[in-house]
């Protein structure tokens, strides 16, 4: 069912070069690298930062990890000297 939706979405080789030669028409020649560019540095600069985010959250998993078990032990110390009294 699935591939069956996404035949639909996805260009096939045909339209490829279609779209090729309409953007061809529309920018240029020249334009065209430039504009390759400017779109491989976005993709670059995008997972850069999305790597950026889940070594952030990645951290922040193992800090929770740490805390934890001090946060236990601290429990369990307080209740320790509470029923010594």
């Amino acid at each position: 069912m699935m591939n069956s939706i996404f035949a639909f979405i996805m260009p096939g080789p045909t339209e490829w070069v279609v779209i090729l030669l309409i953007a061809l028409l529309l920018f240029g020649a020249k334009r065209l690298p430039e504009l390759a560019r400017g779109l491989g540095k976005s993709i670059k600069e995008f997972k850069r930062a999305t790597s950026e985010v889940e070594q952030d959250i990645r951290e922040a998993m193992k800090e929770e990890e740490t805390k934890k078990p001090e946060a236990k032990s601290a429990d369990s110390s307080s209740t320790d000297s509470a029923k010594d009294q």
